[in-house]
């Protein structure tokens, strides 16, 4: 696991394509934005657990699993 250090307004860029970007430090949540194709599809970790929520997975980043 690769451990960085980032300020609000920092980011991260992995394989050239997708930007994780610290939108904002709130005490001790952090608001933090990701930019990806649309191909790419990004989910919370406890999503995944949910079985229920499976077919979800299917949609891309523009599909706002957090609703």
């Amino acid at each position: 696991m690769l451990v960085l250090r980032r300020k609000s307004g920092q980011a991260i860029v992995m394989n050239g394509v997708i930007t994780v970007r610290v939108l904002a430090i709130e005490g001790e949540v952090i608001k933090i934005g990701f930019e990806a194709p649309p191909d790419v599809i990004i989910v919370r970790e406890e999503l995944l657990d949910d079985a229920h929520n499976a077919p979800q997975l299917a949609a891309p980043i523009g599909g706002n699993l957090d609703a």
